[in-house]
């Protein structure tokens, strides 16, 4: 006990010097300060850091939302200009055609031979089977299988589906589809030899589907060739998503495609029964 005593009163006795010191000594004090807010400083710089760290998910959840409204708005403008005046009164209006829904990709895979893309949102928050999905870059896929909270999508690095595409200068057409090897190149069929393109040229989608509208990138032709005896090119297009670096993406959800279906599946019926 009296050693612990003397323990005791030895702290307080230097405590005491140090307070001392550093008010009656003006560089010691300076010294002291400077060293306190250095240290304060270091601290709240780390303590920040981390909550910024974590607060990252909840700030790319919003701007993700964020982006899908805004995404809604450029494609209702741009839609709009087709609906006039002359159209009856109870026509759907364009605020209505295309809904974005914003999605946290939680399994992803590119390097084999069918790619696919699992996404954190199902049925009950509106995703349903072949819905687009995009990212800010460009398109990803479209969904293939839906649960009640999850979906799973084939990505564009599945040769099993195929992208309507159009070049954006001319507007030829053709179909996009991935055939192996580099995750970042996949093959535009069907493009005329008469048709004028060059290496850089924008490819898009070209609207000739319920699954995307027009005008969502698609990439951009890195090469091309004349293959002998063929009609059309052989187009190689670099795509413009990499799709190693996807975490959030959008589903795109068409007011009308129910009915578009409806009517396709009509025409199927009747061309059946001759």
């Amino acid at each position: 006990m009296l050693r612990n005593h003397a323990f005791v009163l030895f702290v307080l006795m230097e405590t005491f010097a140090l307070v001392m010191v550093f008010n009656y000594n003006s560089f010691q004090r300076a010294r002291y300060l400077n060293s306190a807010n250095r240290i304060t400083g270091n601290i709240y710089t780390i303590y920040h850091s981390i909550t910024r760290y974590f607060d990252l998910v909840r700030i790319n959840r919003e701007l993700a939302e964020d982006n899908a409204r805004l995404r809604s708005l450029v494609q209702d403008r741009s839609v709009l200009p087709e609906i006039t005046t002359s159209l009856p009164t109870d026509t759907p209006s364009a605020q209505s055609l295309y809904r974005f829904i914003p999605v946290k990709v939680i399994n992803n895979s590119v390097n084999r031979p069918f790619n696919y893309i699992t996404l954190n949102k199902g049925r009950k928050h509106g995703i349903q089977p072949d819905q687009g999905i995009i990212s800010a870059n460009g398109i990803v896929g479209v969904v293939a299988q839906v649960s009640e909270s999850f979906a799973m999508g084939l990505s564009v690095l599945n040769p099993q589906w195929s992208v309507s595409a159009k070049l954006k200068n001319n507007g030829y057409y053709g179909s996009l589809v991935w055939q192996g090897g580099n995750y970042r190149m996949a093959s535009l069929n069907e493009i005329p030899l008469y048709a004028d393109i060059a290496p850089g040229d924008t490819v898009i989608t070209s609207g000739y589907s319920s699954i995307f509208p027009e005008g969502i990138l698609i990439g951009t032709i890195h090469d091309f060739s004349r293959p002998e005896g063929e009609n059309y090119y052989s187009v190689t297009v670099e795509l413009a998503v990499d799709l190693k670096a996807i975490s959030y993406v959008e589903v795109i959800e068409y007011s009308r495609k129910p009915e578009i279906i409806q009517l396709e599946n009509r025409v199927k019926d009747v061309q059946g029964n001759y």
